[in-house]
């Protein structure tokens, strides 16, 4: 009888020591898993998103290395669009999409210079239409970025993604265009958007 005892004592520490071991493995993984999807959220977010005074400082600085492409309407960005910008519309009016255009969408995209950052915005920051536009660019092989805000932040809300330091001495009126050209941006030798060099610059 005892040495029933004695192996079931031995089974329970086993199945504990076991127990633990398993537990600690999986709290493990979960933690990797965990620090893993943080990781790969801000590689994907860093790859994607630009910042708007980034393209502001490119713009004032005669910058040409990207590519600013207006996903609305013909109508919409010939009333106004961010100067420098193109237009690839993915709406065939301001009240219709034109995401089943989707040759037309792709092979517009396909045309522009591969050297350069393609960089879409659409109407404002929840906007899906750039979301919507870069998977199906994604699915033919053709990779953009997106601009931090859209139009209606950009032209509308210029001091909400400025710094207050740069209110009173930029215009958004500069930084916008009439007509169906993109319109070139002025250059700005003494321009305040994103003092920062380098890669963790604006």
């Amino acid at each position: 009888m005892k040495w029933v005892v004695k192996i079931t004592l031995l089974a329970l520490i086993i199945g504990a020591l076991a127990g633990g071991v398993t537990a600690h493995l999986i709290l493990e993984n979960q933690l990797q898993d965990r620090e893993a999807i943080i990781k790969d959220f801000y590689y994907t977010e860093t790859a994607i998103h630009v910042s708007p005074h980034h393209i502001r400082k490119a713009m004032d600085k005669g910058e040409s290395d990207f590519i600013l492409v207006d996903l609305r309407s013909q109508e919409e960005y010939e009333r106004e669009h961010i100067i420098g910008a193109i237009n690839i519309p993915a709406y065939s009016d301001p009240e219709h999409s034109a995401y089943d255009q989707v040759d037309r969408i792709v092979s517009e995209f396909a045309a522009l210079p591969k050297d350069k950052d393609v960089i879409v915005y659409c109407y404002s920051i929840p906007c899906m239409t750039g979301r919507k536009v870069g998977k199906i660019l994604a699915d033919s092989g053709i990779y953009v970025k997106h601009l931090g805000v859209g139009w209606n932040e950009w032209r509308y809300f210029w001091t909400m993604w400025n710094h207050e330091h740069e209110w009173n001495v930029t215009n958004v009126e500069d930084y916008v265009y009439t007509g169906s050209a993109p319109g070139k941006p002025q250059v700005n030798l003494n321009s305040t958007a994103c003092p920062i060099e380098g890669g963790l610059g604006c």
